[in-house]
């Protein structure tokens, strides 16, 4: 009866008419009125354009941190303005300090804390969930990306407009126009939700013209006014740019042959806008080659380690389906699919279905290769907003396999399939998120325990953060196309945090937090423990100090090496015990010259570990910068086990010539794996997101650094539009 009552509500929330309230906190009380225009305006960052003399001009921008009272000290005022196919934006960004305007570097989608910069945040569904966001630099760099779930932006997302500064002593200007063709909103659209950011990294400063409290992020669309057009927007036709690309390579393994091989691909990506609030992306015989290199981690992990996607395709407009499950419980990954084989091609469609409807639909099929079969990847998802800012969800993602393979030599299943229902919840003021799934595999031999669920619930204020996440994971959970870091657990992990605010003194903010973890097997056996409780202080002048104990108990499910080097494993079923501490400093990100130490000692399974960890990093503003991240864990178990000292450098110079040209030296010594890696990347973006990328790679042992295998790669893409 109770499953049957669940049902029934579920398919209430799909089909029944709820009324969702779209009204945010600030709606009503900031709104910014725009009026059509017919004469032209030069983007030049001088407002001397008739429309911008008629324009209505909002200021008062109220500060977000470091406290979230009163007024900002370093102003913004901002107009609005479109016409038929822009929208434009212009803002003065007043700098009363005197000195340099921070800026780290010359790349596009700037890093948001290390530059003086002015943003805007649009609800073009006025849904309070979903919109863009865009932004430049003091230095006129642009950044631009894709939001979701209130105040989630992936700021992979790149599209073409135009942007300039003026910079004087006592302040810089910018004017942004902003195609209606990058955007997607309804038809018919007489209110966005909007609002207006600004860092000013001198007067150490944050601020927004709707306020927000200081623990939201700066992009969180709960907190946004109001954009209200004088008539409603026009629909758009459909519209197809095309990305094609040349790409040829060249390579040597020392480590088979030693001869050079030289190869070369060609290819295209599509994008098709088939109304103002749905699309279609197309690729076809994609190439990855100037992908940057995962950043690699000493991996002392008894499970499989996480690096976060990449490639250009799979991370524009893929929120629904990256945001599937929870970490470590992710029934879709991306990185799944083409890895280690060509892809052939495939499709996207995703977008806006009425007020209320989100749909995403993705499909993909690779080639073989060596004993890995041609495969299809498919996944879709449906979304149904509910209440004023959450949503349900439901979703089928499927692994095919469509070539012959060797059932002796290829460990996947011929097809897997994961469905599933989520519900996540957010309150109108943020204060309270959560989430709530249930995932169901199915392949050849699936039993009872092929299934997953969990349930999380967050409470936040500017002092007070409490959360609880309860999960279990069946042990014949099987989802191929995704990133499940164990299974055949069921797992709790509560956390408390507390922040005091002085009101004097040089120090910010500070206070304690506790962290619990505790998983049992499918007997209900406690297998992992963790505590951990910290306490972390901030400075006014952005240093940053934590302090941390942890105590920890493992009973192993397999066999395992603590160092991962190969050496005499532990027992199946032994039981371990130990603790440890530690502790981190940051120095004030805003120095040209600043870093990060980490350090730490205690024990380790059946013996001791002592870490220690820096990120130095120096930049020549706004060049470039060079960095140095180094970890070193000196590893002591006794006799027989192996004892190590793991060791893992990584210098990397990143060369902003121009908003146009780049050079990014990245190298990486690893003792643990016995690597040397050294990646060499040139990118020339000689017209708006089109490249010349060139793109060396090797990889040497560390003891002689006689070298395994080398590449390089060149790339050319165009968009026309």
């Amino acid at each position: 009866m109770c499953y049957y009552r669940m049902l029934m509500l579920v398919v209430f929330l799909f089909t029944g008419k709820i009324l969702s309230q779209t009204k945010g906190i600030n709606r009503e009380t900031y709104q910014i009125q725009i009026k059509k225009t017919d004469k032209q305006i030069k983007i030049d960052g001088i407002f001397d354009e008739e429309p911008w003399k008629i324009a209505q001009l909002v200021g008062k921008f109220h500060r977000v941190t470091p406290t979230d009272t009163g007024y900002a000290i370093a102003q913004t005022k901002v107009m609005v303005t479109y016409d038929q196919d822009n929208l434009y934006i212009a803002a003065i960004c007043y700098d009363p300090s005197p000195g340099k305007r921070p800026i780290e570097s010359l790349r596009r989608d700037f890093n948001f804390g290390k530059n003086d910069n002015f943003m805007f945040f649009i609800d073009t569904y006025n849904d309070l969930t979903n919109g863009f966001a865009f932004g430049i630099s003091a230095a006129g760099v642009q950044r631009d990306g894709i939001e979701s779930n209130g105040d989630e932006v992936a700021y992979t997302w790149d599209t073409k407009w135009k942007s300039s500064v003026k910079s004087y002593d006592d302040r810089w200007t910018t004017e942004m126009s902003i195609p209606f063709r990058s955007l997607r909103y309804f038809e018919g659209s007489e209110v966005w939700g909007i609002n207006f950011g600004r860092l000013d990294l001198k007067t150490n400063e944050k601020s927004a013209w709707a306020p927000m409290p200081r623990q939201a992020k700066h992009n969180n669309l709960a907190f946004a006014g109001t954009l209200v057009w004088d008539e409603p927007l026009q629909k758009k036709g459909m519209r197809l740019s095309l990305i094609p690309y040349v790409a040829g390579n060249a390579a040597v393994d020392n480590q088979a042959d030693g001869n050079a091989k030289w190869d070369g691909n060609a290819g295209f990506d599509a994008k098709m806008i088939l109304s103002t609030s749905l699309n279609i992306d197309l690729t076809v015989n994609p190439d990855y080659s100037q992908v940057e290199v995962d950043q690699q981690v000493t991996n002392l992990d008894r499970f499989e380690l996480f690096f976060p996607e990449r490639r250009q395709f799979f991370l524009e407009n893929t929120d629904l389906f990256a945001n599937l499950g929870t970490s470590g419980i992710q029934p879709f990954f991306s990185r799944r699919i083409g890895l280690d084989v060509p892809v052939i091609g495939g499709g996207r469609l995703s977008g806006q279905l009425g007020d209320d409807w989100r749909i995403g639909v993705m499909d993909m099929q690779t080639s073989s290769r060596d004993i890995t079969p041609s495969t299809n990847f498919a996944a879709a998802v449906l979304q149904r907003q509910v209440f004023s800012r959450s949503n349900i969800v439901a979703f089928l993602v499927n692994k095919s396999v469509t070539g012959d393979y060797n059932d002796t030599l290829y460990s996947g299943h011929n097809h897997n399939t994961v469905a599933g229902l989520e519900y996540n919840m957010a309150s109108l003021n943020d204060r309270w998120t959560g989430k709530v799934f249930y995932h169901q595999a199915f392949y050849p031999g699936a039993s009872s325990a092929s299934a997953a669920t969990s349930g999380s619930i967050v409470y936040a204020t500017q002092y007070f953060k409490a959360s609880f996440d309860q999960s279990w994971v069946g042990g014949d959970y099987v989802a191929e196309v995704g990133y499940i870091r164990r299974s055949g657990y069921l797992e709790s992990t509560p956390s408390l945090a507390y922040t005091f605010y002085p009101d004097k003194g040089e120090i910010l903010a500070h206070g304690p937090s506790a962290d619990f973890d505790i998983i049992f097997n499918p007997e209900l056996e406690m297998t992992d423990r963790q505590t951990q409780i910290g306490y972390s202080i901030g400075w006014r002048n952005r240093n940053k100090l934590s302090f941390k104990v942890n105590e920890q108990f493992v009973k192993l499910n397999r066999s395992f090496d603590p160092t991962n080097t190969g050496g005499v494993q532990l027992d199946t079923g032994s039981n371990h015990t130990w603790e440890n501490a530690s502790v981190t400093f940051s120095s004030d990100t805003r120095r040209l010259f600043n870093y990060t130490l980490n350090g730490g000692y205690g024990g380790y399974y059946n013996g001791t570990r002592l870490t220690f960890g820096s990120n130095f990093n120096y930049r020549v503003q706004p060049y470039g910068s060079i960095a140095v991240v180094a970890n070193y864990n000196d590893i002591f178990l006794p006799e027989p086990y192996s004892s190590a000292k793991l060791f893992l450098i990584g210098p990397k110079l990143d060369l902003t010539l121009t908003d146009k040209l780049f050079f990014t030296t990245f190298a990486q010594y690893n003792n643990q794996i016995d690597n040397f890696n050294l990646n060499i990347r040139f990118q020339w973006r000689f017209a708006p997101v089109s490249d010349l990328f060139i793109v060396y790679t090797g990889n040497s042992y560390t003891g002689d650094f006689t070298n395994k295998n080398r590449g390089l790669a060149v790339k050319l893409s165009y968009w026309i539009k």
